[in-house]
């Protein structure tokens, strides 16, 4: 059974999760669950070789790990996540320039990941955009708070982001398609 959230401290394992395409992979089996090399090459446009070595790189990381109950046979290989989620601290790398250089370099490149998916939605086609009508959305807000308050609202949102995100999917045969919801709350001047 995999762990919800696993805290990040270790310099190399977060060079491991920059990657894009790991970023990726552990993307698809957050949303998917455990799945094949094959499943996994078909989900991201990849070769079964390429998505081979990049999964053998994250569980040498610890942030993916095999699921060989699964496998039908002793050729078949499943992979799981080891946590559902990652985080990681800016505090957790000072003092270390190296670190703190890699802590910088995954920070930009998880928000270029997040940017990106909204950019593809907004290039989505008309026929896309009006499936989903008025549901999907963006927001923004400014607030004017104490670092205990934004650390309150942080625990408030990612409560009720868990809350839809840990539900049982209701089985009233209706089809739910993975939806990515982001959010920042940093301090910043207009």
């Amino acid at each position: 059974m995999e762990k919800q959230v696993r805290q990040v401290t270790d310099a190399r394992v977060l060079a491991t999760l920059s990657h894009p395409l790991r970023r990726r992979l552990m993307d698809v089996l957050k949303v998917y669950g455990p799945s094949t090399v094959s499943v996994l090459a078909e989900r991201t446009d990849q070769a079964v070789a390429n998505v081979s070595h990049h999964l053998k790189v994250l569980a040498a990381a610890e942030l993916v790990q095999e699921a060989p109950e699964l496998a039908r046979d002793r050729r078949e290989r499943w992979w799981r996540l080891v946590a559902r989620s990652v985080r990681w601290s800016t505090a957790d790398f000072a003092g270390d320039p190296a670190a703190q250089a890699v802590q910088q370099a995954a920070a930009s490149l998880n928000l270029d990941r997040h940017a990106g998916l909204v950019r593809d939605w907004q290039a989505a086609g008309d026929d896309v955009h009006e499936a989903w009508g008025d549901g999907p959305f963006s927001t923004d807000r400014w607030l004017r708070l104490t670092p205990e308050e934004l650390a309150a609202l942080s625990e408030e949102l990612n409560g009720v982001l868990a809350r839809w995100g840990d539900r049982e999917v209701p089985d009233d045969g209706r089809r739910r398609e993975p939806v990515f919801l982001f959010a920042y709350g940093i301090p910043a001047q207009p």
